[in-house]
């Protein structure tokens, strides 16, 4: 099975660190290992995009200065021909309608909870390799 690759957007590094702690190298025994490549700027995870490389998952800080995860994702959606499944930190229950705005596949809440974004990486990514076979 060939690596999978998960994508990190977060101008916070202690946020990516509480993400990659969580996710570890492997979600379930159903999946490969995978990497996280890290962006603390949407710039440096743009410039990733455009080179075509694989990205299996993208995660993105809703919060994120001075460019939020919604909006990235938004255009991630609109621009990325098959776009990879999106998981957002949001700070609040009632960010969830911009999550939706943004078409962002799942959501999870600040602070991070390690079982709940891992189930949730987990289920996007399982989807998302039935949907391709």
């Amino acid at each position: 099975m060939q690596k999978l690759v998960i994508t990190l957007y977060s101008d916070d590094s202690s946020v990516r660190k509480s993400v990659i702690a969580a996710l570890g190298k492997q979600l379930d025994k159903d999946l490969p290992i995978h990497e996280i490549k890290e962006f603390a700027t949407a710039d440096a995870l743009r410039l990733y995009v455009d080179s075509k490389k694989q990205v299996d998952l993208f995660i993105l800080d809703g919060e994120a200065v001075p460019e939020g995860g919604m909006g990235v994702a938004r255009q991630l959606k609109d621009e990325v021909f098959n776009c990879p499944p999106v998981l957002l930190i949001t700070a609040r229950t009632s960010d969830n309608w911009l999550a939706t705005w943004s078409k962002a596949e799942a959501t999870v809440l600040h602070p991070i909870d390690p079982f709940t974004i891992a189930n949730k990486c987990a289920s996007l990514l399982k989807a998302n390799s039935a949907l391709a076979n």
